[in-house]
């Protein structure tokens, strides 16, 4: 039961963030994201309902985001999304 309500949670969070929030976790994770790429990726994701444990849903999400922001951009919100769901 804990683990679950855990990654909702997460994915609340994913699916509600903000390009500022988005910065803020880039910079704690040393991962580098630009405020315009953050506010592309954020545009993206909101209202979406994502499941980062899932790891389908997941590698769909960054495809998307190399899209629109580019292919190190999405490379680096990997990242982030790897260590929000260890």
């Amino acid at each position: 039961m804990r683990v679950n309500i855990f990654q909702n949670i997460i994915n609340h969070k994913i699916n509600t963030i903000t390009a500022e929030e988005l910065l803020k976790y880039a910079d704690q994770f040393h991962i580098t994201v630009t405020q315009k790429q953050a506010e592309k990726i954020v545009k993206y994701l909101k209202g979406k309902k994502i499941n980062l444990f899932d790891d389908t849903q997941r590698a769909q999400i960054i495809r998307e985001i190399a899209k629109a922001a580019g292919p190190q951009t999405a490379k680096e919100v990997n990242k982030l999304f790897t260590e929000l769901v260890k």
